[in-house]
């Protein structure tokens, strides 16, 4: 099997933990504090792998820049998740907060120069007509 595809559905399975976790976490502490907790937790176990895997610990200014640019990215997400579940539905949350991809798609076509195609356009819209139809 593919290995993005296993490593997809790893991403799948997690995040789907995570926002369940988080929402109960959230409605247990403030959400903000439960959002700092996670990301605390998987600073550790993240850097417990990179100590254990053959991982290089190399970096460059421009690696370094942009993970922290994906950092603040990661907890502006995080905080609005947990705030989000916490003052509406999960299913809402998570469904609109799964589509990140668009932005993705969009980012990599408008600033990385990817091809643009009618079959993104197609999925990009399909993923948006997906959003108003779960959420009815």
């Amino acid at each position: 099997m593919n290995p993005a595809i296993v490593f997809g559905f790893g991403t799948m399975l997690a995040w789907g933990f995570w926002i369940t976790f988080g929402d109960v976490a959230s409605n247990s502490i403030d959400p903000e504090m439960a959002a700092f907790v996670s990301y605390l937790t998987a600073t550790i176990v993240a850097g417990a792998y990179v100590v254990v895997s053959d991982a290089s610990v190399a970096v460059t200014n421009r690696g370094l820049l942009f993970s922290a640019i994906a950092g603040v990215a990661a907890a502006i997400g995080v905080l609005s998740t947990f705030i989000g579940v916490t003052v509406g539905s999960t299913a809402i949350v998570s469904t609109i907060g799964g589509m990140y991809f668009v932005t993705a798609a969009v980012i990599s076509i408008v600033a990385l120069g990817e091809p643009f195609s009618m079959q993104k356009v197609a999925g990009i819209g399909l993923a948006l007509v997906a959003i108003v139809v779960i959420n009815q």
